[in-house]
């Protein structure tokens, strides 16, 4: 992880009000204040909290991510959000191609690709999120379904800056189950990805992107998954809607 800034970011998915959004990020920015390691902090409230969420963090070293976003600008999406409003509302980025997005919403890789695109475009980082199934992993396939997600998600990217893009490595039967990757698991697979992005984008840029491993972490797993050389940091879940947790992961990623 040498040269690079951790990243430790909350996907906060369906959870939280407003009321509720304000009082965590208090919470958190307070506890930054007393223990302030380095890494870069960023929460995903839900859409309707960003704004709150954007005037808590202010004065602070928190930074904001939406949840989603749709690839248009504007037109007749109903539901959807678009990067000028999410660039407008404060966000700094957007959490793209979640599982839960893929299995519920059918995103497909193409719908992921046009997203990270936006994105890009309206200067938001997009945090690219892959991962196979425990079916996909039992059936060895896991590197196979890796690649062909990174490929299918970065095509026609033409401007490779390594502060511009975050990618996260979420093994699906990880989310939210209490199971999580060993660290040597997650290792090996993030370890692919660097090496796999310096033949698509160059040996440069492969070793400065961030790669975050997302999947049931906690506090008590957070060194450990910290320590090795292609992790640099977590998409966290469950564990950052509850600030001590949260804070916790922060202070095990330092």
């Amino acid at each position: 992880m040498e040269g690079r800034t951790p990243i430790i970011a909350g996907n906060w998915k369906m959870h939280k009000t407003r009321a509720e959004t304000r009082n965590l990020i208090r919470e958190l920015a307070a506890g930054l204040r007393i223990n302030a390691p380095e890494c870069e902090v960023i929460a995903a409230p839900p859409f309707i909290s960003i704004s709150d969420a954007v005037e808590e963090t202010k004065n602070t070293k928190i930074r904001v991510s939406a949840q989603n976003m749709h690839w248009e600008d504007r037109g007749a999406f109903t539901g959807e959000i678009s990067g000028p409003m999410l660039r407008e509302a404060g966000c700094s980025h957007v959490i793209i191609g979640h599982s839960e997005r893929r299995q519920y919403f059918g995103e497909t890789d193409e719908m992921v690709n046009l997203k990270i695109k936006a994105a890009i475009k309206h200067e938001l980082i997009p945090i690219f999120c892959l991962g196979e199934t425990l079916a996909q992993r039992e059936d060895g396939k896991t590197f196979v379904v890796i690649k062909d997600q990174l490929i299918r998600g970065i095509e026609g990217i033409n401007s490779w800056d390594p502060t511009r893009l975050v990618i996260a490595y979420e093994p699906v039967w990880a989310i939210g189950t209490g199971r999580t990757a060993t660290p040597d698991q997650a290792q090996e697979v993030h370890g692919f990805l660097r090496r796999e992005l310096g033949s698509l984008a160059g040996i440069d840029f492969a070793a400065k992107v961030r790669i975050l491993y997302g999947g049931s972490v906690k506090p008590d797993n957070t060194r450990s998954l910290m320590n090795r050389d292609d992790i640099d940091g977590c998409l966290v879940g469950g564990a950052s809607l509850k600030s001590e947790d949260f804070l916790g992961i922060i202070k095990g990623a330092a």
